[in-house]
């Protein structure tokens, strides 16, 4: 991820956060800001390593000084146990207070790219592509489609900006699919894809008739997916969606859907077992 204004001001948020008026253990030891100590970031179960720099980034900002071994890895490299991700050397005071900060978007985040990268195997060999959603923490959506781009997936979208989707509400609210594509075609650029959420077979003849250019197939079982797909006829791009499992990935692919979007990349991540340690200088 690149480091500009925008993502140090995130990071020193949540440093301020996290120290509020001071560190009241590290601060007991007024030698630990005279001091300087070696630190091993190394990762304690396989996995997919996800913002590394963001990490070292926390622990530079409260010691610009710190000296950082080159780090053989990149965000996406496959991790085993007791890989070795970064070796730190700083103010003893500026690794202790960074540490918690550090490890939690580390820890996170690959965690959330691990879990991607599972996804994204189990469609190999398919021309489906994974998509993310927008079920992300609030103030940290950045973060944690980047992580998903690591992992290997692809975003669906940003935010409410960058994309239009008639879900169900918007359907009831606009009274018809016809109607509510028909409103939101004529208010939005025309490079703008329109996608209709359907939950039916009458839903999926409704929203083709209208000129949806994505069809989601939200909650549907394989055998109602195999006959969407055969009204749908390539006559507009097909998406599947709801309470997408792992395990059903492959025969979700073998349908020849052109995207699968899940929301349990981010909301079902767990994340990865990543430790600091002191070491002998």
């Amino acid at each position: 991820m690149q480091l500009n204004d925008p993502v140090r001001h995130h990071l020193q948020d949540w440093l301020t956060e996290d120290i509020g008026p001071g560190d009241l253990t590290t601060d007991s030891f007024p030698e630990f800001r005279l001091s300087r100590h070696q630190a091993i970031l190394r990762a304690r179960e396989p996995g997919v390593l996800a913002g590394l720099d963001l990490a070292l980034e926390v622990f530079r900002l409260l010691d610009p000084d710190l000296g950082v071994e080159p780090p053989r890895l990149r965000d996406g490299d496959a991790l085993d146990a007791g890989t070795v991700l970064a070796r730190l050397q700083g103010v003893t005071a500026a690794i202790l207070t960074g540490e918690r900060t550090a490890l939690n978007l580390l820890q996170r985040l690959s965690g959330i790219a691990t879990q991607t990268r599972r996804f994204v195997q189990a469609l190999e060999g398919s021309r489906t592509v994974l998509l993310d959603t927008r079920k992300t923490t609030p103030g940290f959506r950045l973060f944690e489609k980047y992580a998903v781009r690591v992992g290997g997936g692809h975003k669906h979208r940003m935010g409410l900006f960058d994309g239009v989707m008639l879900k169900d509400n918007h359907l009831a609210a606009a009274g018809s699919i016809r109607q509510a594509v028909l409103q939101a075609r004529a208010r939005v650029p025309v490079t703008v894809r329109v996608e209709v959420e359907t939950e039916n077979l009458d839903q999926v003849r409704e929203a083709l008739a209208a000129g949806a250019d994505i069809i989601m197939l939200d909650n549907m079982d394989l055998a109602r997916m195999r006959e969407a797909l055969e009204v749908i006829q390539g006559r507009a791009l097909v998406e599947a969606s709801g309470r997408i499992r792992l395990e059903d990935l492959p025969a979700l692919a073998a349908l020849g859907l052109d995207f699968i979007s899940t929301s349990a990349v981010v909301t079902r991540a767990v994340w990865l077992d990543i430790g600091l340690d002191f070491s002998a200088t």
